[in-house]
């Protein structure tokens, strides 16, 4: 699958925490870099996500913020 987004990294699922609603997907992208990202329930059943899964985190923001 082509995107537009040029924030792909890929990682590896490392944790996955359900909730009500939203879960959160914690992706291993290595050095020690973990990103958590929180998406619906129904998008994790829907890709079959399961912790050691391989995965592409893909960031598209309007705004990025850095402080110091």
């Amino acid at each position: 699958m082509k995107l537009s987004a040029r924030n792909q990294i890929s990682g590896t699922i490392t944790a996955i925490t359900p909730g009500a609603v939203n879960g959160t997907v914690k992706v291993d992208i290595g050095g020690s870099n973990v990103v958590t990202a929180a998406i619906t329930e129904e998008a994790i059943a829907e890709l079959a996500l399961a912790v050691g899964d391989a995965v592409t985190v893909v960031v598209k923001a309007s705004d990025v913020l850095i402080g110091k």
